[in-house]
């Protein structure tokens, strides 16, 4: 069940509350888990039964995405605003440097969360800020795009497509690989979550010019990519390699821009695997 936790973040216009919803599973040593630009914590849903088998699982909707407010008026939708926001719910949830796995947007948060030792590792899985230039204009448009289509199919088109594979596939073909395997109701609910995400502009406006640079030093870091991906192209896995070059590069056969729909037994090892040797590390 969703709930919602109220906390105070730093900005570069001082001190400003904001709340965030988040679902909270299973025991253990805490994961929290980051989903893409334009989606919501159920991106998470196939896999996050199998990860609070052996952690407190924490996804959140970041903040305008989902059910979370968005960042207050003003407050911009930056690495350095909204990373150290992240910590900050850890720490109102009472949770010291958790374990965290992002996907897209979610894994440069990750990986920035990971640099700046707010967490314990890192599991990025095609994570934005690797790209040329071109490839992000390309990425841009893409996103824009499925906006556009979100906004304009009104909610009874939205059903009806969502119940025959053909139009899971019109509606989310371009982050999954295998868009027939999602349930309606979740391609119906992400849609709605696409069009109506308050933060979708300003967060795509902030990462125009984004790139990762910095290493990750000190903690397990995974980078894993889809081999499918059509939106963030898995050359880019190369260079978050060459940025990070203590990351372990993962190649995720079969699987779109957002693969824990598309493979969860994979995803899932992937990251309790990246888990596991933060453990082994600090024994």
């Amino acid at each position: 069940m969703t709930a919602t936790v109220s906390f105070t973040i730093d900005s570069p216009l001082g001190p400003r509350p904001t709340t965030i919803a988040y679902e909270r599973k299973g025991a253990g040593e805490p994961l929290l888990l980051l989903h893409g630009i334009g989606h919501h914590l159920q991106a998470w849903d196939p896999v996050i039964d199998i990860l609070a088998a052996e952690h407190d699982v924490i996804a959140v909707d970041l903040p305008g995405f989902g059910t979370s407010e968005p960042l207050p008026k003003g407050v911009p939708y930056s690495l350095g605003t909204v990373a150290p926001a992240l910590g900050a719910l850890c720490t109102a949830l009472g949770v010291e440097r958790p374990h965290v796995a992002g996907n897209s947007l979610g894994g440069l948060l990750a990986l920035e969360m990971g640099r700046s030792n707010l967490v314990r590792s890192v599991t990025a899985l095609s994570p934005a800020g690797f790209w040329t230039e071109a490839e992000r204009r390309y990425a841009f448009a893409t996103l824009l795009a499925m906006r556009a289509g979100a906004k304009a199919l009104p909610l009874p088109a939205v059903r009806r497509l969502s119940r025959t594979a053909a139009g899971r596939a019109a509606l989310t073909g371009t982050i999954y690989a295998r868009p027939s395997r999602r349930p309606a109701e979740a391609v119906v609910a992400e849609t709605l979550a696409l069009r109506d995400a308050t933060g979708f502009v300003d967060t795509l406006a902030a990462g125009g010019s984004v790139r990762f640079t910095d290493d990750v030093p000190g903690m397990p870091v995974t980078i894993a990519w889809g081999s499918r991906d059509r939106l963030l192209l898995r050359r880019q896995g190369i260079r978050a390699k060459h940025t990070v070059p203590g990351a372990r590069l993962v190649r995720l056969p079969g699987c779109g821009h957002v693969p824990m729909n598309d493979d969860p037994a994979l995803v899932s090892r992937v990251v309790l695997d990246t888990a596991r040797s933060a453990r082994l590390v600090a024994a």
